[in-house]
């Protein structure tokens, strides 16, 4: 470990560490080929306001993962009180208060709509920010690092232990990290199959070993891949596996803010930088210390501009911060930057590009950064890009709003018999058949009038509630159930030209009413 406080070196430079680490992707060397061995990455922990946001978005995306399929809501007697739960064999899915049958799956493709729309609208405003925060990746990732981290140390100690020989101090270390990384893995999977059935049930059930195949099946494959892709794999998911790094080009603008090397202030660099000043040679902001290298769990060098496996993270901002911290310097070499506003930036430090970067032309004699240089003013996020996809996201789900306040919870289908499709009665009315389905989705029983509108004259007889007939009738309907009924309606004055009447399903408690138009079918005239 080098510090400006070596043998030799004036001392009154500030105390930095040097650390000794190289990208491993660079887009100054030539790109590996894809069966090249990896090089592993050993990032170092970072500290700052960044790292505290992550530890934050992390501490919550993992207690609403974990623990959500425990929270309960009282749906009453004859519903589930899981607050969220898919129920497959029951073909429900039930949010909280909200429950989505399956002719009402329109909602979930509608939550996929907004999920896709949210997403351009925060890379296109903030750049790759999904991939630096809130990406599963990117959060197992972390917690596999924290574990890693507590049991092997931090960079320096991890690299010693992979070049150490194999001892009983390093085999235990493994094998208590690995164990770890793997009981994380069980505990992630055990927490997917828990939003598919009541969870303390399948617990216990779990634990006795008399659940589903497919459970046991379920959490050994999400085990086997949390492992794998958060433990072992880690950047190389993000780098070759996820289109997004590919995609996520075509949703940035000059205006999206993005994790920048503002060399037009770090330029040049300098490990000495008060003797570069002492000898009149010209001294950017950057001490070439490496500390956004070691931080970077990407294992890039973010001074050699964006780079496709850069996921912003601003773990590097974080580290560069604290280097100026140290040496006096303001924040901000490394830093959250549109395009537009680093190549004015650029401009200026370079006289429209046609010199060198020079420290002098960006800062007056106080050491200030001249009035020219532009800083991230938070207005230029409000454009017309941002302000589409925003509306559209806001639209879809107001409309989604207001159709769940607007929904039926009743519902009535009907289908005419096909054969035959009419018979005649020996008094020479003519009777119809039909299945009535009423669909009840409400988590309770209730009372279904039906009743028969039209076809002034003709009755009604189901033969599963009455022998009589009429033209209306009372219906039990089980909570969360559909009743099939078969029904007959008989029909004297076949003469009259309409042939078209209504079966009405009202609910006198809850005021719902719905209708459905059928045909009536004769001699001459069947539909």
């Amino acid at each position: 470990m080098n510090l400006y406080t070596a043998p030799g070196i004036d001392q009154n430079e500030p105390s930095v560490e040097q650390i000794d680490v190289k990208p491993v992707n660079s887009p100054k060397q030539p790109r590996q080929p894809l069966y090249a061995p990896r090089k592993k990455i050993h990032p170092k922990r970072a500290e700052g306001r960044f790292r505290r946001f992550k530890w934050i978005i992390m501490a919550i995306t993992l207690g609403i993962y974990y623990l959500l399929p425990w929270v309960r809501w009282d749906r009453g007697p004859h519903a589930p009180d899981q607050a969220i739960l898919l129920d497959l064999g029951g073909r429900r899915f039930y949010f909280f208060f909200i429950e989505i049958w399956p002719q009402e799956f329109f909602y979930v493709a509608g939550l996929l709509v907004m999920a896709g729309f949210g997403l351009f609208l925060v890379t296109t405003a903030v750049g790759r920010a999904w991939c630096g925060y809130t990406c599963p990746q990117t959060v197992w990732v972390d917690l596999f690092l924290v574990v890693e981290r507590a049991i092997e140390g931090d960079r320096n100690a991890r690299i010693k232990l992979d070049a150490a020989p194999m001892s009983l101090s390093k085999f235990g270390k493994r094998v208590a990290k690995h164990a770890t990384w793997l009981l994380i893995g069980v505990a992630t999977g055990g927490a997917w199959i828990f939003y598919f059935a009541d969870a303390p049930t399948l617990a216990a059930s779990f634990l006795r070993g008399d659940a589903l195949p497919v459970a046991y099946a379920t959490v050994a494959t999400l085990t086997a891949t949390t492992y794998v892709l958060g433990g072992l794999m880690r950047e190389q998911v993000c780098t070759y596996m996820c289109p997004w790094p590919r995609i996520q080009a075509a949703m940035l603008d000059e205006n999206s803010l993005v994790v920048t090397y503002n060399d037009w202030r770090g330029e040049p660099r300098s490990r000495h930088a008060k003797k570069a000043a002492a000898e009149g040679r010209p001294v950017g902001d950057c001490v070439d210390c490496n500390a956004c290298v070691a931080v970077c769990p990407m294992g890039i060098d973010i001074r050699e501009g964006q780079q496709m496996e850069c996921i912003t993270c601003a773990l590097c901002i974080d580290a560069c911060d604290g280097v100026m911290d140290k040496i006096g310097k303001p924040r901000g070499l490394i830093a959250y930057a549109t395009l537009s506003e680093y190549a004015s930036n650029m401009a200026l430090a370079t006289d429209g590009g046609k010199t060198e970067i020079r420290p002098q032309a960006v800062r007056d004699a106080d050491g200030a950064f001249v009035p020219e240089i532009r800083h991230f003013d938070w207005r230029i996020i409000l454009r017309p890009r941002v302000v589409f996809y925003a509306v559209v996201w806001a639209a879809v789900g107001i409309a989604m709003v207001v159709h769940l306040g607007m929904r039926q919870r009743l519902e009535l289908n009907v289908l005419h018999d096909r054969n035959p499709q009419f018979v005649m009665e020996s008094d020479g009315s003519i009777r119809n058949g039909y299945t009535v389905r009423i669909l009840n989705m409400v988590p309770r029983p209730r009372t279904i009038r039906l009743t028969l509108e039209g076809l002034s004259g003709a009755t009604m007889k189901i033969p599963e509630l009455a022998d009589a007939e009429g033209r209306s009738f009372d219906i039990p309907a089980d909570p969360d159930s559909a009743k099939t009924l078969k029904v007959f309606v008989t029909w004297k004055d076949t003469d009259q030209p309409v042939n078209e009447f209504l079966f009405i399903a009202d609910d006198l408690q809850e005021k719902e009413h719905v209708t459905y138009t059928a045909a009536f079918n004769a001699p001459g005239e069947t539909k």
